[in-house]
């Protein structure tokens, strides 16, 4: 099974000038908890991801309510390609403790998102204990696993 079978294709996007409140209204509209960051217009070319947890700790937390999208997003996200298989998927969660993964053609371009729920609703390719894994790693505690000492 490939990233391509379990991804939503074409999600919902938003740039870095956009309102965390245009982020918020869209993810409840969507029923989404991230979105993709986009440069904007017609170029769908991926510079970061938006969280609700960011809007949450970033936003709220820090009375940021005039913040931009690029003001609290995470630059550079981890990515994977369209004809990368469910494992590759399954350790890159796992390995970075993400829960929504994007998905970028070879020019960078958003094409799909791939949330933990798609390998645990994934009819092939991905096993239970494999899913359960990738539960259990991207779980626990920042800094309490193996290739947890991000910055």
């Amino acid at each position: 099974m490939k990233a391509s079978d379990l991804m939503t294709p074409d999600p919902a996007c938003i740039t870095p000038n956009d309102s965390v409140q245009d982020a918020a209204r869209m993810m409840g509209s969507y029923n989404v908890g991230s979105l993709p960051v986009v440069e904007g217009g017609d170029n769908k070319r991926l510079v970061g991801i938006v969280t609700d947890r960011d809007l949450a700790l970033g936003v709220i937390g820090e009375g940021r309510f005039d913040a931009r999208v690029g003001d609290v997003m995470t630059p550079n996200p981890s990515t994977v390609r369209e004809n990368d298989d469910a494992e590759a998927v399954s350790r890159l969660m796992a390995e970075e403790q993400i829960r929504r993964v994007p998905v970028v053609d070879e020019r960078g371009a958003v094409v799909g998102m791939i949330a933990q729920a798609d390998l645990a609703l994934a009819e092939s390719g991905v096993t239970d204990r494999t899913v359960g894994q990738v539960v259990e790693r991207i779980s626990q505690p920042e800094g309490s696993g193996p290739g947890s000492s991000r910055a």
